[in-house]
């Protein structure tokens, strides 16, 4: 786990999977909290626009590992 954190693209993508607990839990929150208090519709945008965030973030993250290589 170490060896993972200690390069970069290691902590990019720990972080990227760190934000996706973060969101899931805290769905989870909102559901036993408050179960009426978001609807389906918003629901659905909230999740399609983390889900297109978390794209760009991984695309990007890919990115890097691509130019690392290129350095090399």
């Amino acid at each position: 786990m170490r060896e993972l954190l200690e390069s970069d693209t290691g902590f990019y993508y720990a972080v990227g999977v760190f934000t996706i607990l973060v969101f899931l839990l805290a769905l989870a929150v909102l559901a036993m909290v408050n179960p009426s208090g978001i609807g389906a519709i918003e629901l659905g945008g909230l999740v399609v626009g983390f889900f297109v965030f978390m794209l760009v973030f991984f695309v990007s993250v890919a990115v890097h590992r691509l130019e690392e290589r290129n350095e090399l």
